[in-house]
């Protein structure tokens, strides 16, 4: 199976190619915001240097959220376009999942900061958005042996034996593994927000129909 993940939902823009498990090719520009000039060059790159097509693609994944609510709707309609124009089948990713993907722990914690005192976390149950002292307890009870992402230092107090990994987004191998494994999609994914993004279009606010 030859696979394009994306993700765009975090501290970074990837596009990752892989063929059976091996990664081809992975291209990472880390960045806070600004990933909708930055993804479609990396895609391409990434192709290119993989040496695929983008017609011999098997799947396509691409990162839905929680995150950035600009940075995960600019992936999601780029691989959206992609998987339209090539008839290929596209596959949601959640990015919690992907960060607990790129840690080798045998009990892995999954944190991003989501700012105003809140983290969105994943703790051997659903993925939740919590008060961080909500989710200290969390994962006190889970106790694991990693904690990973960008809120991994906020709750590291509740797990003091836990290895703490702040990276800010997930590495292109387990984007790439998450996309060759995911379920057979059964409709177009949507994102994935764990709380009301602030932004709202016009329609979403009732202004427009």
């Amino acid at each position: 199976m030859i696979v394009l993940a994306l993700d765009t939902a975090l501290a970074a823009a990837t596009a990752v190619v892989a063929r059976d498990g091996a990664v081809l090719s992975a291209q990472v520009q880390p960045m806070a915001r600004g990933h909708q000039e930055a993804i479609a060059g990396l895609a391409q790159a990434a192709m290119a240097e993989a040496g695929v097509r983008f017609e011999d693609l098997d799947r396509i994944g691409v990162t839905l959220g929680p995150g950035s609510f600009t940075g995960l709707r600019v992936g999601l309609a780029f691989a959206k376009g992609l998987a339209l124009a090539w008839n290929t089948p596209l596959v949601g990713l959640g990015a919690l999942e992907a960060l607990v993907a790129s840690s080798d722990g045998a009990r892995v914690a999954a944190a991003i900061d989501a700012g105003r005192g809140q983290v969105y976390l994943l703790a051997g149950g659903p993925a939740v958005q919590a008060p961080i002292e909500d989710a200290l307890e969390t994962v006190a009870v889970f106790a694991p042996d990693v904690i990973i992402g960008s809120g991994a230092v906020l709750m590291s107090p509740s797990a003091p034996a836990a290895r703490v990994d702040d990276r800010g987004y997930p590495t292109p191998d387990a984007l790439a593994r998450l996309t060759a494994q995911a379920a057979a999609p059964s409709g177009p994914p949507k994102p994935l927000y764990l709380r009301a993004p602030d932004a709202k279009t016009l329609a979403e606010r009732g202004v427009i129909r």
